[in-house]
């Protein structure tokens, strides 16, 4: 069954803000995350996913812009044996986490709450479809959050900064287009307007920011035959 308001497609586009679509990862084989808990303190893992069970996990990615590419295969470890791993061992004096801002590689950043992170499946994945994950959808590392729109699931991410209070990481526009969890079960597509609302403005803009996200990897890939 597709979720509300959604539309299937057979293809997985690159997509996102259309500002972000001439930006890419600059370390594009580089695992490493740098963690941050209340700015207290930066610790690099070296490699996020090593020494942590792997799973593969079948799900569909919702687009908020309504488009839905189903039976997704994602590779990687949960993000709960990641946080267990690594930040419940940080031996830093510090109130109760609740949420999380993470950031990427592009300059791109979202936040979502602890317990949205803490779920079953939540990934940190590394492939996609049992291939590795490429440039166009998210290399070297992404969070796959399949509850949550697109927007919340984070590509080419380096780094997360934990915190007690979740700060405002967007303003003005930006912060009208971002729910603070954007649960697609429930349509949060953004603030104080219906989701049910948005989905018809989100809709026209769909082929416009395909395009020039197409466009924007059709170049990259001209420049590396090149080099």
């Amino acid at each position: 069954m597709i979720a509300p308001g959604q539309q299937p497609r057979i293809d997985f586009p690159r997509f996102g803000l259309p500002k972000y679509a001439d930006r890419f990862p600059s370390r594009p084989d580089d695992r490493s995350i740098t963690l941050e808990v209340n700015g207290k303190g930066r610790f690099k893992i070296d490699d996020a996913l090593a020494d942590l069970p792997r799973i593969t996990h079948k799900a569909d990615f919702h687009c908020v812009t309504t488009w839905t590419y189903q039976g997704a295969e994602w590779g990687g470890v949960k993000f709960k044996d990641f946080f267990d791993m690594h930040v419940r061992p940080l031996d830093i004096d510090q109130p109760q986490l609740t949420g999380a801002v993470l950031c990427a590689q592009d300059g791109y950043r979202t936040s979502l709450l602890l317990e949205d992170l803490m779920q079953d499946d939540v990934l940190l994945a590394d492939t996609l479809n049992a291939e590795p994950l490429t440039i166009k959808h998210g290399a070297p590392l992404r969070l796959v959050a399949p509850a949550h729109y697109g927007y919340k699931n984070l590509k080419h991410l380096k780094k997360i900064e934990f915190h007690s209070v979740l700060p405002t990481i967007k303003q003005g526009v930006s912060a009208f287009l971002d729910h603070p969890r954007a649960r697609v079960s429930k349509e949060e597509r953004g603030r104080w307007v219906p989701g049910w609302i948005l989905r018809y403005f989100y809709r026209q803009l769909i082929p416009g920011t395909e395009k020039v996200f197409r466009i924007a990897m059709e170049k990259r890939q001209g420049n590396d035959l090149e080099v």
